[in-house]
């Protein structure tokens, strides 16, 4: 059996930078189960998966708009620094900050004295992705 709709997929995988840093990785633990299309992986992550069998090991280069995005510049907003009643910021720090449609988190870029540049964009938006895979198992998903 293979990759594809209506699959149950077991496998470890790498996350990495183009630079070789791995950013995440289940190799040394249990692998990860899930089912094609379910949504826990994004979809630029799962379509490469398609036609893999269990015993398949191999590596993909994601382009970032099919993994976590591009930099998007209207992403990053001054903040007033009265949001942040008065922490000790560091640049670097990630803050959660409330939207209509739940928690968005924020990475501190720069301080001033009334003004926090703050980077909404995914920490790894504009990056390209190594996404290394060994397939463990694929069976066939109960759908409800």
């Amino acid at each position: 059996m293979t990759v594809g709709q209506e699959t149950k997929i077991t496998l470890h995988f790498a996350l990495a930078l183009a630079s070789g840093e791995q950013i995440d990785s289940n190799f040394e633990g249990q692998p990860a189960t899930f089912t094609f299309g379910d949504g826990s992986l994004l979809p630029g992550f799962e379509e490469p998966l398609v036609g893999l069998a269990a015993g398949s090991e191999t590596s993909f280069t994601i382009p970032p708009e099919k993994a976590f995005g591009q930099h998007n510049e209207s992403n990053v907003q001054s903040v007033a620094r009265g949001n942040f009643d008065g922490e000790a910021l560091e640049e670097g720090m990630v803050f959660s900050f409330m939207n209509g449609d739940g928690e968005l988190p924020g990475v501190v870029l720069e301080i001033g004295d009334d003004e926090v540049l703050v980077d909404f964009n995914h920490p790894l938006a504009g990056q390209a992705i190594t996404f290394t895979v060994k397939i463990v198992a694929v069976e066939t998903a109960v759908v409800h």
